[in-house]
């Protein structure tokens, strides 16, 4: 008879146990997941009745709680909501948090480990607790000229634009058209805030909430030839190497070819490598993807940044080099077609790295982190994701990229008195729409202080009038005079 109740008492304690540990994972390990998912809405309603922390551009708020006079206490309220509404995301009592509201909720609700001290001391004094703020590294120059460049474009533009400091990682710059009022989304009125809500995803072909910046892959078109570029450069090419030129390259296993833009035969039917790249020459890179084998080419868009989950602060798609490539798909993934996609910050890292030396540094939002005393919980974290090139080859890539500048298809970006590196791209999607816009840069070329990629999807002009320097470029070059001028 003991035995039986020897057992049973065992099975008892061992399921104790179990709920013992599993309320201490729930209650310990888990309790900042459930308290920031956005299904969870007693805590967002808690959230809502306290005085959550600024989100801050340039030591001014972009994002801050007003009182309100309804039972909810504060209302979220956004300035100049859309120009920042990419990165700062919004904050509802009804649909939850997107962007920097989410990804630094725990601070900004006033829940992180680290406010604990000042959530004791405004519970002693009988005080509501407050959240801390989160202070960017957006610069609102430059992200206003960005904005500016894209909305001067003509019709419904839809767009992105990332400027980087290629030494820190740190991103001045992040827009994405059409745009959105995040305000909207905030109302304390469901009835209102459902409206815009639905307005915004179900009505919605423009796809307002959607960040192009690092949420949307796009075919880089010949931008992706700075990656093959710099991976000759690091198997023996130098930019003076011969390369094949003339106007089609016959892909092999196929009856297809690759022609360049216009007919042109690139100067001739050998050119260097400099020569090729100022001149945006498909068949060269078609055949130069070739010679270096598909796994050569991965392995450099990988030091770049592509197949990477690299950035946590906002929502981000990985950037795609595809693999188990046969030869054809090697020639037409080398001029940034077939299934090469790359976000328009994916972009920005490429050319960042190179004007960093070949170092390709993680992208931070976030300068610092503060305690609602203004305590600095964190700064900046600089860290170097990959060293993609040498610098020497990043020295020869810079020079080739400020000829095409200079000599090439790359002149809109040119700045009286700056030396500028860049390289255009235009990438075809479909036959029944227009191609893709691109244009990469960094200035100054012999000392950067910043580094761009624009992305155009879709704007007001015919067929023929899209291209990467005629488009593109002029908002590339408003950027980086916000930033160089100063």
């Amino acid at each position: 008879m003991n035995k039986p109740i020897r057992t049973l008492a065992v099975g008892c304690f061992a399921l104790f146990a179990m709920l013992l540990i599993n309320l201490n994972y729930v209650q310990v390990f888990q309790a900042g997941d459930l308290n920031d998912n956005n299904s969870n809405k007693r805590a967002r309603d808690a959230e809502c009745s306290r005085e959550r922390g600024a989100i801050l551009v340039g030591g001014v708020p972009v994002a801050d709680s007003l009182r309100s006079q309804d039972e909810l206490k504060f209302q979220r309220t956004y300035v100049k909501s859309e120009l920042y509404a990419p990165v700062t995301g919004y904050f509802s009592c009804v649909y939850g948090t997107s962007g920097i509201e989410s990804s630094q909720n725990s601070v900004l609700s006033g829940s992180d480990e680290r406010l604990f001290v000042s959530r004791v001391i405004e519970l002693v004094g009988n005080k509501q607790p407050k959240g801390g703020s989160v202070l960017l590294t957006i610069d609102p120059m430059a992200q206003q000229a960005a904005l500016d460049g894209l909305n001067d474009l003509p019709g419904d533009t839809r767009g992105a634009v990332v400027a980087l400091d290629p030494q820190t990682g740190a991103i001045l710059a992040m827009v994405s058209t059409p745009t959105y009022n995040p305000n909207g989304i905030a109302n304390h009125n469901g009835a209102a805030a459902q409206r815009v809500w639905e307005r915004l995803t179900e009505d919605d072909p423009l796809r307002r909430l959607n960040n192009r910046a690092t949420q949307e892959r796009y075919p880089p078109g010949s931008t992706f030839k700075l990656v093959v570029a710099a991976a000759a450069l690091m198997n023996d090419y130098s930019p003076d190497s011969i390369v094949k030129g003339g106007t089609t390259l016959d892909l092999p296993q196929s009856s297809d070819t690759i022609t360049n833009s216009g007919g042109s035969n690139c100067g001739g039917n050998e050119i260097t490598l400099r020569q090729a790249l100022v001149l945006s020459c498909n068949v060269s890179f078609g055949d130069l993807g070739l010679k270096l084998g598909a796994d050569e080419l991965q392995e450099q868009a990988e030091l770049f940044g592509f197949n990477e989950d690299f950035f946590d602060q906002l929502s981000n798609a990985e950037s795609v080099f595809p693999s188990e490539l046969d030869e054809p798909q090697t020639a037409i993934s080398s001029i940034g077609q077939f299934e090469v996609a790359a976000t328009p910050l994916q972009m920005a890292m490429v050319v960042a790295g190179i004007a960093n030396g070949g170092d390709v540094m993680r992208p931070n939002l976030v300068q610092e982190v503060r305690s609602p005393d203004l305590e600095v919980l964190e700064g900046a974290d600089e860290e170097v994701l990959h060293q993609a090139i040498t610098p020497e080859v990043a020295d020869d890539l810079t020079q080739m990229m400020v000829e095409v500048v200079e000599n090439g298809t790359g002149s809109s970006v040119q700045i009286p008195g700056v030396s500028v590196a860049g390289k255009t791209g235009t990438a075809n999607s479909s036959a029944e729409r227009l191609p893709y816009a691109w244009m990469t840069t960094f200035a100054p070329a012999d000392d950067p202080e910043v580094a761009v990629a624009v992305f155009v999807e879709s704007t007001g002009v015919g067929f023929d009038d899209v291209s990467g320097g005629g488009i593109a470029g002029p908002i590339a070059k408003r950027v980086m005079e916000a930033v160089v001028s100063r």
